[in-house]
């Protein structure tokens, strides 16, 4: 063999071994982007059938400037509807009290007080409810929709009172 079919041969090994390496680190960057990417919000049946919601007006006041004047609009209307929900003259039961979520990915509200119980919809941040009782384990709360007669429980400690 020549010096130059042994340059060839070796040169050949090292660019195959460079095209595996490389094809390699692809592959495995692309499965790692797929493993930590969170995956779309899903649809529920029940949620198909309400219209959209506006965004919540604590995100909207947190944006300093707004570039279309169409936004500006629908912002002042959703900080309105959340003053005039917060401030009703409702009278309330005793022992029961308004309150928000604060949860930022929303909540699940449960036909019974359980992680295992029947999901009947689903709470989002900054909504309005009002807490009707707890759990006898402190754990649970059931609550009514402010916009809705629905009710059901959720998870106690993801809600602020409302003064």
């Amino acid at each position: 063999m020549t010096l130059a079919g042994a340059a060839k041969f070796v040169l050949g090994v090292s660019l195959a071994l460079a095209i595996l390496a490389g094809g390699s680190a692809a592959v495995a960057l692309y499965f790692m982007y797929r493993v930590t990417t969170h995956p779309p919000k899903p649809t529920f049946a029940n949620e198909l059938n309400q219209k959209p919601k506006a965004a919540p007006a604590a995100k909207k006041q947190a944006q300093p400037e707004i570039s279309n004047p169409d936004n500006a609009n629908n912002a002042e209307s959703t900080t309105e509807k959340a003053n005039s929900d917060t401030n009703s003259t409702e009278p309330l039961a005793p022992g029961t009290y308004r309150a928000r979520v604060s949860w930022e990915k929303g909540l699940s509200l449960r036909a019974e007080p359980g992680a295992g119980a029947e999901r009947i919809g689903g709470l989002e941040y900054n909504q309005q409810i009002v807490v009707l009782e707890e759990s006898p384990d402190k754990n649970w709360q059931r609550v009514r929709l402010s916009d809705s007669d629905r009710e059901g429980w959720i998870k106690a400690g993801n809600i602020e009172k409302i003064q």
